[in-house]
């Protein structure tokens, strides 16, 4: 099977990788398209000691799924996070919390960036007719950027700002536009602004923003300077959602935190099938995100050109 492998702060293709055999439980799922994230690239960068396929933002067709055939030909996505459904922060609830689940792409799981991959079939969520698949695989980013709202109410009336307008920040910015929100997006770059701009978003510069005015500040960029205008967005009481991994420690004034008794919020993965749901009814518009596609056999190509300062989404074929 080919695939691409992760070792060493290097990736490269391989052809010799043993094709996956699910166990009870667990289906194979051929990849049609993968998406290359952030997370991939600091990976790479060593931000986590991970050996193995990474990529974790798929959508596919299930191949094999003992026990469960009516699975087999089914167009899917996939949760990242395998739990083991059974011990005590799984009963209570918190199933992407569990101490002993692995990750796709991430955690002593090989991921979406191979021919084919494995997943719990309680992962899996088929795929509505009315979303392509190259919408489809922004399945998992976009779900992450609704966790935002599991976690913290937001509604008309609250004033919030995205701080970021990468390809999270972008997907944070329209879930957050259908609360009807005060929001406003701030970014760097004029064309990954672009896309909200012609949404009816209002979009900003760092320089624009009103100290002390945001009741909600989102911060999307995982970089100091990105948290440092999330912090100074914010009212006090505020509240800041950190919605991007950082790579190394983070420098805090933590006695401004609690004088002006701010809430910080640590957000990942986040709900599939309300996600599934905003594509299939357009609500949410992935296309302008799409930068650019690579076959799997130049996935480096693609680590290569995600990682280009103000690329959006790059997507790699493994079909």
């Amino acid at each position: 099977m080919r695939g691409l492998w992760l070792e060493g702060r290097s990736v490269r293709v391989r052809d010799d990788l043993p094709e996956p055999e699910p166990p009870p439980g667990e289906a194979r799922v051929r990849v049609v398209c993968a998406g290359v994230c952030n997370t991939d690239l600091e990976m790479v960068r060593g931000y986590f000691a991970y050996v193995g396929v990474p990529g974790h933002e798929f959508v596919g067709v299930v191949e094999a799924a003992p026990g469960a055939p009516g699975w087999v030909g089914k167009r899917v996505v996939g949760e990242i996070n395998a739990s083991c459904r059974a011990c005590e922060t799984c009963r209570a609830g918190r199933p992407t919390h569990c101490p002993s689940r692995t990750v796709l792409g991430i955690v002593k799981r090989n991921g979406a960036h191979a021919q084919s991959l494995l997943l719990p079939i309680a992962n899996l969520h088929e795929v509505p007719t009315a979303v392509a698949d190259d919408a489809a695989v922004f399945t998992e980013p976009l779900a992450a950027a609704l966790q935002v709202q599991e976690q913290i109410t937001v509604g008309p009336g609250d004033r919030v700002v995205v701080v970021g307008s990468g390809k999270l920040g972008n997907l944070v910015a329209q879930t957050l536009a259908l609360s009807g929100c005060d929001l406003v997006a701030v970014g760097r770059n004029p064309a990954t602004l672009a896309p909200l701009a012609a949404r009816g978003i209002r979009t900003s510069t760092a320089d624009a923003i009103v100290p002390g005015h945001a009741d909600v500040a989102v911060e999307c960029t995982g970089n100091p300077d990105g948290f440092a205008l999330a912090r100074r967005a914010v009212r006090p009481r505020g509240t800041i959602v950190l919605k991007s991994t950082y790579h190394g420690d983070l420098a805090l004034n933590v006695a401004m935190v609690v004088v002006d008794e701010i809430t910080l919020v640590g957000s990942r993965c986040g709900p599939f099938a309300p996600a599934l749901h905003l594509l299939s009814r357009g609500a949410v518009d992935v296309g302008p995100l799409l930068a650019a596609r690579y076959p799997l056999g130049d996935a480096p190509a693609a680590y290569e050109h995600a990682a280009r300062p103000g690329t959006l989404k790059v997507l790699i074929d493994a079909a």
